[in-house]
């Protein structure tokens, strides 16, 4: 069972919900991998609107996203074709196509040379496309940091653990173009194949259709979706080895269904020179190498260079 939880009463601790929510975080965290919460600060007429400024640019010609293509790149900013990432290497890559961005660096900080931190590669159209995803990410990293706080009270750890170590984050945010299933995908052929995610945690925001599944840890999958203003949250490979297994990455898999879908997950990661080697460890893996090396295993151009 994926846990529902109010996210006012989780983020505030004088709400009289936030003493069971912080429950039913733990459970989400340590036990699922998952959570839904609602009552969030982004509100679904926001997250209506930013769908909406995805499907406009997926849906131009083809010519028109080659100019932002992240397949000239050495990095995974801009636009991904259906075929350009392979999640699963048992399975095809994937048929959904993408669109990255990340945080934007001031004019000459030597970060920037950095892949994580890479410039993002904005199209002419649709109109407003660049200023309507650089706000939403403003206001979606500022609310991923209060929920991987309380996340952190949860599991034992002081509610500001994570906070410094956020003050630069290797922040993605993308959207994902899931089309109607092809009438030639085969069972190796998935919108997306079964994986983790690589990063912290995953703020996920989608247009409510069906399609996302989570693998059970008895076996089988359960479905899972959420409307516009709702979000689904999950947490990756490096927040579990960051605690030691506390929290849990679980895998999960899109299956094409009879019309498009469109979801827009924030993958919220640290500043690049963390130490994400389990607390206390005494060992140090630094958050760039840990995330690198998973994206240099799944972009297909990545993997050619």
């Amino acid at each position: 069972m994926i846990p529902r939880i109010d996210a006012a009463a989780l983020i505030d601790p004088t709400h009289e919900g936030h003493v069971q929510a912080i429950a039913d975080v733990r459970v989400g965290a340590s036990d699922v991998g998952f959570l839904t919460i609602y009552n969030t600060p982004i509100s679904g007429d926001r997250v209506r609107k930013v769908i909406e400024g995805y499907r406009q640019f997926f849906h131009l010609p083809a010519a028109a996203k080659e100019a932002v293509d992240m397949a000239k790149t050495g990095s995974n900013r801009g636009w991904g074709a259906a075929g350009s990432e392979q999640v699963d290497p048992d399975a095809n890559p994937d048929y959904k196509q993408v669109f990255d961005c990340g945080l934007e660096l001031p004019a000459g900080d030597p970060l920037s040379e950095v892949s994580a931190y890479a410039p993002n590669q904005w199209p002419d159209t649709p109109a407003g496309f660049a200023d309507l995803l650089r706000d939403y990410y403003r206001d979606a990293t500022a609310f991923a940091l209060d929920l991987l706080k309380s996340v952190a009270g949860a599991i034992g750890e002081d509610h500001d653990y994570f906070t410094d170590k956020f003050s630069t984050p290797m922040a993605l945010l993308r959207g994902n173009f899931y089309p109607e299933r092809p009438e030639w995908a085969t069972e190796k052929d998935f919108g997306i194949g079964t994986h983790t995610d690589y990063g912290c945690l995953t703020l996920l925001a989608t247009d409510g259709s069906d399609g996302l599944e989570v693998r059970q840890r008895g076996g089988g999958w359960i479905a899972v979706s959420a409307e516009p203003g709702d979000f689904i949250i999950n947490f990756g490979e490096m927040l579990e080895m960051w605690t030691d297994g506390r929290v849990v990455a679980t895998p999960h898999r899109v299956v094409g269904q009879d019309h498009e879908r469109i979801s827009v997950p924030l993958f919220f990661n640290p500043n690049h020179d963390t130490n994400v080697a389990p607390i206390g460890s005494g060992k140090v893996i630094r958050a760039v190498d840990h995330l690198q090396k998973r994206f240099d295993e799944t972009y297909l151009h990545l993997k050619r260079a």
